[in-house]
């Protein structure tokens, strides 16, 4: 059973990712943490494989648009109050991933892994590669209802 579509696993090579890639989070956590956000052990993982990429699409897809993401947690600094807000609203923490569409929306995982966009609104991506496949194909989040 392979992990990623071709097309998924094709656009997270080009941006640097490989299989068994490991990044060391510690600075983003360590950072963040004296920022106020909660870290989870399941953004850690998420980060420790696909921590670093840009990963830069657009154009049609699915259901929505592809647009492109960086999965850089420092650049969601400032936004932890919004980020504890939405935590409260489903019960467990999210930790911050980076941003979605040059900071327009932020990207977060909660502790049971599920990636979330964060902005006045909160929508789910679904788990880890399932979310990926979503970010990369254009598969439009869920919204979660408040």
């Amino acid at each position: 059973m392979t992990r990623f579509t071709d097309e998924t696993e094709r656009v997270l090579r080009a941006s640097g990712w490989r299989p068994g890639r490991h990044v060391d989070t510690s600075f983003w956590r360590k950072r963040l943490e004296s920022g106020g956000f909660r870290w989870n052990t399941a953004a850690d993982r998420f980060l420790g494989e696909f921590g670093g990429l840009a990963v830069d699409i657009s154009g049609p897809g699915i259901t929505s648009a592809r647009e492109p993401f960086e999965l850089d947690p420092i650049l969601v600094e400032g936004e932890g109050d919004r980020f504890a807000e939405w935590a409260e609203v489903i019960g467990e923490s999210i930790a911050p991933l980076g941003e979605l569409d040059g900071g327009r929306h932020f990207l977060g995982m909660s502790e049971s892994g599920g990636l979330y966009l964060v902005a006045d609104w909160l929508a789910s991506f679904g788990r880890a590669a399932a979310a990926l496949e979503s970010l990369i194909l254009g598969i439009s989040p869920a919204p979660v209802a408040e």
